[in-house]
């Protein structure tokens, strides 16, 4: 019974870090999803939590427990629609710029597309 309870705390950490790295890389939005892992993730550390003795970590989780549940009863009042497939934003990854639309006006500026480096159109070969 005891692997029962250790599987909770695992599957509860798995939850709760994959939610966070998710919403972190901009793969989901904050949203529902988000909410439900960070709910689940909390319940499974409460019950491990309360296994070991660990007060302190029953404590954090009833609190990011009742954080996600306030949560998702404000977003269900809210009548927030779930983002359709063609509204999911593009994936933008922190810390690296959006260069979308920049090669081209580059390619245009050097005349890379058409052009020798030196801004010269290819002469055709005899």
């Amino acid at each position: 019974m005891d692997v029962v309870w250790e599987i909770s705390g695992w599957a509860g950490a798995a939850a709760i870090l994959s939610a966070y790295l998710a919403v972190s890389m901009g793969w989901v939005k904050a949203g529902k999803g988000f909410q439900v892992a960070n709910l689940l993730g909390a319940c499974a550390f409460i019950v491990n939590g309360a296994f070991h003795g660990a007060w302190p970590s029953v404590v954090t989780n009833i609190a990011w427990f009742l954080i996600s549940a306030v949560a998702l009863v404000r977003m269900r009042s809210a009548g927030q629609p779930p983002l359709a497939a063609s509204d999911t934003p593009q994936v933008q990854f922190p810390g690296v710029p959006d260069t979308t639309g920049q090669i081209a006006v580059v390619e245009v500026l050097t005349g890379s597309v058409h052009h020798d480096a030196d801004g010269q159109r290819p002469r055709p070969s005899p």
